[in-house]
């Protein structure tokens, strides 16, 4: 006689496994801090991290695509100008290599590795990420649909984004993920029943003849006959609330049989191919690699905070759940508005962020606080409760310590644009931001790989009041380099300094903005850099 299933008592304990998993969400690492936001290079703070301590990484660097951004930052609405900070796809492609093996040596044996961009350098990022990872330990590649159809002139409609996904080694943590399944599959498929649940009836055999139990004969149908065995989905015994190792095969078929899972004839013979599968019952359609299911952050979204690049935080929660489990760890060491964060908090698995903005370390901090109600305070989070972010720059004393160059770079990247990799022979140009609506000037001598034409130049002094010499020097590059505006940053400015720059742009209409440090510091940057 078959075995009834079990039924679990009230008010019993919670299974040791599902005790185990909350432990784990509870204890930190004992080899990295988690629940930490760190602003600055990425290359530098994975250096710092120790070897195989992360289980999942995802990053959507900046793309090489030439694309500029105005960006609202919440509430705040301070609006700045991002650039992508790569001249071409080969400094683009530099640049991520010592990151991508940083976050290689970083990843455990069982962790994976996913990789979002877009079609402008894809191709070449693929080569690279075989080069490090292996190509044997490329799984796939997904691709993304993030906007709705569009026209393109002269050619087809770019409306996708690519997510590769390594693994370390060939033991990797793997959930699989469903989806619905497609309206005309369930119309074509499924049937009501007499209750009026759709229902579809599945073989209970496979393929092929075996000689023990499963191939053995049962209510007079013999398997063996066609060739056959009896194979029972596991997910129907665990509806049942039976472990698949419980019973005898016989004993499964009989149990299924006692509870109108298997459809009979006229006679009340089982039909091999008779098992009732009920569509409320099934998990979905397995995951492919082509997800068109989930929208981008639109305007009228709720999740919006108007990065430019924000991802859909169910994006990031289906690659989470797939790839790791309760307590593991996630890095995302280009994190912008953090959404990975933000969903792998909400999904109770421990993260690292890291970002070279300030404004977006803020702007994340406070989506943390929002968001999953986590509080930013240093001995919350030393008690496994909070979280922290760790090297926001910078005070003015700081600033005026450091060397000039590493001085410039701060400045220019405070504003959105990109730090000259010579800081010598640099014809008083510190750096450039891009506007809104540049548009690429293919070089001859570079092809496709030319940069952009428009842009304003960047000239930064480490100095406590820029004087009347200084700003006639850059109206000196402004005419030479036939620029309508510039970015000057100090300290401070003399008053004869601030009247030439008033002077000049009534007699030339070029414009000259003048940031002090205190003003980037407080993030006062809307109203100039509109």
């Amino acid at each position: 006689m078959a075995k009834r299933p079990k039924k679990k008592p009230a008010g019993k304990k919670a299974p040791k496994k599902a005790r185990a998993a909350k432990a784990a969400r509870a204890k930190r690492s004992a080899l990295v801090d988690t629940r930490v936001v760190w602003c600055g290079d990425n290359l530098e703070q994975l250096a710092k991290l120790p070897d195989g301590c992360v289980d999942l990484v995802y990053i959507d660097p900046p793309f090489n695509s030439n694309r500029n951004y105005e960006v609202f930052w919440g509430e705040t609405r301070e609006k700045r100008s991002f650039a992508d900070r790569h001249a071409s796809t080969q400094a683009y492609i530099e640049f991520m290599r010592p990151r991508c093996v940083e976050m290689h040596r970083v990843l455990k044996k069982t962790g994976s590795f996913y990789y979002h961009c877009d079609w402008h350098a894809s191709h070449y990022v693929k080569v690279m990420l075989d080069q490090i990872f292996g190509e044997n330990q490329f799984q796939n590649e997904i691709v993304w649909k993030r906007t709705s159809s569009h026209n393109d002139p002269k050619k087809y409609g770019n409306i996708h984004d690519v997510i590769f996904f390594y693994i370390r080694d060939k033991k990797y943590t793997w959930n699989i993920q469903y989806t619905s399944y497609d309206p005309d599959y369930i119309k074509a498929e499924f049937r009501p029943d007499e209750e009026g649940k759709l229902v579809k009836y599945e073989n209970l055999t496979g393929a092929g003849k075996t000689g023990g139990a499963s191939g053995q004969p049962w209510h007079g149908v013999d398997p063996g006959k066609s060739g056959r065995h009896w194979a029972i989905p596991r997910r129907v015994l665990q509806q049942l609330g039976v472990a698949d190792t419980e019973l005898t095969t016989q004993e499964k078929l009989d149990l299924l049989l006692e509870h109108g899972r298997i459809k009979t004839d006229k006679n009340g013979n089982p039909l091999m191919r008779g098992l009732k599968t009920y569509l409320d019952e099934l998990p979905g359609m397995p995951l492919q690699t082509i997800w068109i299911d989930i929208p981008k952050v639109g305007n009228t979204s709720k999740e919006r905070l108007g990065y430019p690049t924000q991802k859909p935080l169910a994006l990031l929660e289906r690659i989470i759940k797939a790839s790791s489990n309760e307590g593991d760890i996630v890095l995302d060491a280009f994190c912008g508005c953090g959404t990975a964060l933000v969903a792998a908090e909400q999904l109770r698995r421990q993260w690292i962020g890291i970002d070279v903005s300030p404004t977006a370390c803020r702007v994340m901090a406070k989506r943390l606080r929002d968001a999953c109600a986590l509080a930013e305070d240093e001995a919350l989070w030393k008690a496994g409760r909070g979280f922290v972010v760790r090297d926001l720059p910078w005070s003015e004393a700081k600033l005026r310590e450091i060397p000039p160059f590493e001085f410039e770079n701060w400045a220019v990247i405070a504003l959105g644009g990109t730090p000259n990799k010579a800081k010598v022979g640099d014809m008083g140009i510190d750096g450039r931001i891009f506007p809104v609506g540049a548009t690429p000037k293919r070089a001859k001598d570079q092809g496709e790989l030319g940069f952009m034409d428009k842009w304003y130049p960047i000239q930064v002094k480490q100095k406590d009041k820029a004087g009347r010499p200084d700003i006639d020097s850059f109206e000196a590059v402004l005419h030479r380099e036939e620029r309508e505006r510039g970015y000057f940053v100090a300290f401070d400015y003399s008053s004869d300094a601030l009247a030439e720059i008033d002077s000049f742009f009534r007699k030339s209409g070029k414009s000259i903005v003048a940031f002090t440090v205190k003003e980037i510091l407080e993030g006062a940057l809307a109203r100039k850099l509109a």
